[in-house]
């Protein structure tokens, strides 16, 4: 029987999945860190004394551009999943990871609020499997092979509110695969 690989996961804290997500993605705790995003969040919008890309507060909850923006510092695209569209194999193998953006219950403490916030989350594959890198998990959960993966997916794609991102590299082919080995 195989071993787990050592995967890099970080829990949740404040409103940071976002954050949590691309260092899981990515598998290297500093990776980014907060005030990266908070600054590519001002690189967006320089002169709004309210910034649109994160909450009011500071404490995270970063939207997609600022996700995106991020990324592309790391030599990759993210691409929004139409979930129109059937996921192939071939998709999600040739991609570096995938990023889902799910509806969360919105709470503080014990406090349930009636509205629904939203969460990123990481997925990526170690050793032909596929790993569920939710920071909200205690550790990496398994997902399975790649059929598996697929039928994860989709059910999450058939929820209201649910977004999927593939991760690719924008290197040359033969560069990006020499790096992942």
């Amino acid at each position: 029987m195989k071993t787990k690989p050592n995967i890099y996961h970080e829990k949740q804290s404040r409103q940071l999945c976002a954050l949590h997500t691309l260092n899981n993605l990515f598998q290297k705790s500093d990776t980014f860190t907060k005030a990266l995003l908070d600054d590519l969040c001002l690189q967006l919008t320089p002169n709004s004394w309210i910034n649109p890309h994160r909450s009011i507060f500071g404490l995270g909850n970063y939207d997609v551009n600022v996700v995106m923006a991020a990324v592309q510092l790391m030599d990759c695209e993210m691409v929004w999943w139409d979930k129109r569209r059937k996921i192939t194999p071939h998709e999600v193998n040739s991609a570096v990871g995938l990023i889902l953006n799910l509806p969360s219950p919105s709470k503080v403490g014990g406090l349930l609020f009636p509205f629904k916030t939203k969460h990123w989350l990481a997925i990526r594959q170690f050793d032909s499997v596929y790993y569920n890198l939710d920071s909200k998990l205690s550790s990496p959960e398994t997902i399975g092979d790649v059929q598996q993966l697929i039928e994860h997916l989709t059910r999450h794609l058939d929820e209201d509110d649910c977004e999927l991102f593939l991760v690719n590299s924008t290197k040359p082919c033969t560069l990006a695969v020499a790096e992942q080995m």
